[in-house]
């Protein structure tokens, strides 16, 4: 897997490999019209799970809170749930080691600021704890996995997640050895190049940055409010929300990978656990963060159910109608939209997906809003990359913050900004 031109990692190789039309491969990619989707492999793995949803899938039990065991909830961009699950499966002796993402040390030297790793102590997997808004893939640890006999942990977005679970299927080594997932939920992955776009609105090179924090924290304010922070070479660090920056309305998909734009899995419906944020009242306004967990596996049930009952965990019962309003834009972007992106008929391999194509069940209105997205998702990458070429970022911020006012007069103004390109965003392509 290599960085092209536009910070997105693709497969590298010769081009007899990639005009290989492999089974294997058609079988474990997450994203082929020949592997099994997600009701398929969650109905495999979860036969009697106490819950069906359209939306959530298959699961046993659903919580909203945090974790009170002190070090954890500080530590995450939200209520410190996923390391606090990766410890205590290491603690209880279900894993011996945890497949991450966690930051580069040299990220000039690695050429990368995040990666894959695995973690075998405490200290190592709290050191993994935040979002990482970043492109990453699984080869150098699903090799590692393969060479050193465990048991294995990993953590993932629903795709990757999806892959791990297609290729315990093919791969007894790998089906025995990873024996927990835990899933992320997903609005979308972004390219390299943003951290690239923050440094540029923050007055600093890129090649100056060695450490970027997407969601720095700060109980006194909401939740939502998220603020990033480069820290440099040289000590010094520059920090500004997100609001502030051109991509920060996450909905509007700045440097989106093409292949989110197909996805219907919101909460990682094939994990043995997924996690997610809490982004309904009054959870939204409480900065010390909130995660919302959905259980699928009896194993993992029985750890979360022992460590509520002792304190350690402050989680509430919810349904699966809780878990959807907290990823309702998710939901939107990934039902509705989705629906309606499969009838245009502008991609150049099959897909299978559990969604019909549907031209016209949404509004006028939020036709336009799906345009918008898929006009800014592709533009950001080419407009992002002429701009780098000519060493003019003026030229990407602000067709950036042009764009956004138009996707905020269609998303959020009741007036008619923005219809002037209507009938361009909705004519056949």
């Amino acid at each position: 897997m290599e960085l092209d031109a536009y910070g997105q990692l693709k497969p590298g190789g010769p081009s007899s490999w990639k005009r290989c039309r492999s089974a294997s491969l058609a079988r474990t990619c997450p994203f082929s019209p020949r592997a099994a989707n997600e009701d398929e492999i969650s109905t495999e793995l979860f036969p009697g799970a106490r819950v069906i949803d359209p939306k959530v899938g298959r699961f046993d039990e659903a919580y909203v809170g945090h974790v009170a065991e002190e070090g954890f909830r500080d530590r995450g961009s939200s209520g410190g749930m996923v390391s606090w699950m990766l410890a205590e499966l290491r603690r209880t002796g279900v894993i011996d080691r945890a497949a991450h993402v966690r930051a580069c040390e040299d990220p000039r030297r690695e050429g990368r600021f995040f990666k894959y790793v695995i973690s075998t102590t405490e200290e190592e997997i709290r050191s993994g704890a935040k979002s990482r808004y970043y492109p990453v893939d699984m080869s150098e640890i699903l090799r590692a996995i393969r060479s050193l006999p465990g048991r294995y942990a990993v953590v993932g977005v629903p795709c990757f997640v999806k892959a791990v679970q297609l290729l315990r299927r093919e791969d007894p080594v790998i089906r025995e050895r990873v024996v927990v997932t835990l899933g992320l939920f997903c609005g979308h992955m972004k390219s390299a190049r943003m951290v690239e776009s923050f440094a540029w609105q923050m007055g600093v090179r890129v090649e100056d940055v060695r450490r970027i924090e997407y969601r720095i924290k700060d109980p006194s304010r909401p939740a939502t409010t998220y603020t990033a922070e480069l820290t440099l070479n040289d000590g010094r660090i520059v920090r500004r929300d997100w609001w502030n920056l051109v991509e920060g309305d996450w909905g509007s998909g700045f440097f989106q990978y093409n292949a989110c734009n197909y996805c219907d899995d919101v909460v990682a419906e094939t994990a043995d656990v997924s996690f997610g944020d809490a982004w309904v009242e009054p959870y939204a306004s409480d900065g010390r963060g909130t995660n919302v967990v959905v259980v699928r596996s009896r194993a993992v049930g029985k750890l979360i159910s022992a460590a509520i009952e002792k304190g350690r965990l402050a989680l509430t019962p919810v349904d699966a109608r809780f878990i959807e309003q907290t990823q309702a834009a998710g939901f939107r972007q990934r039902r509705e939209g989705l629906a309606y992106r499969l009838s245009w008929g502008s991609y150049d391999l099959p897909i299978r997906k559990r969604v019909r194509p549907d031209p016209a069940s949404e509004p006028r209105r939020r036709r336009l809003i799906y345009r918008m997205r898929a006009h800014i998702s592709a533009w950001s990458h080419r407009v992002f990359r002429l701009a780098r070429l000519l060493r003019v970022p003026s030229l990407y911020i602000g067709w950036g913050r042009a764009v956004v006012t138009v996707y905020h007069g269609l998303a959020y103004s009741r007036g008619r900004i923005g219809e002037f390109v209507g009938r361009w965003l909705l004519a056949d392509r």
